[in-house]
């Protein structure tokens, strides 16, 4: 798994629009709002369509080392 860093992410509300943005874009993840992270299954390409689905919505998102 890939982990997406998002300062961005402030509440529940956040989670669930990039919930339903990656389910609807059939990007298999999981969201921490603990962790302001989104955990991306699979490889560079969904990676890059999740970062590109998430700054659709208005959020940053960069690869956590």
């Amino acid at each position: 798994m890939t982990v997406l860093s998002i300062p961005g992410i402030h509440c529940a509300g956040c989670i669930r629009r990039i919930d339903a943005a990656l389910d609807r874009a059939g990007i298999k993840h999981l969201s921490s709002l603990d962790d302001k992270t989104v955990s991306i299954d699979g490889g560079e390409s969904a990676v890059q369509a999740a970062i590109s689905e998430l700054y659709d919505l208005g959020f940053d998102a960069e690869v956590k080392k």
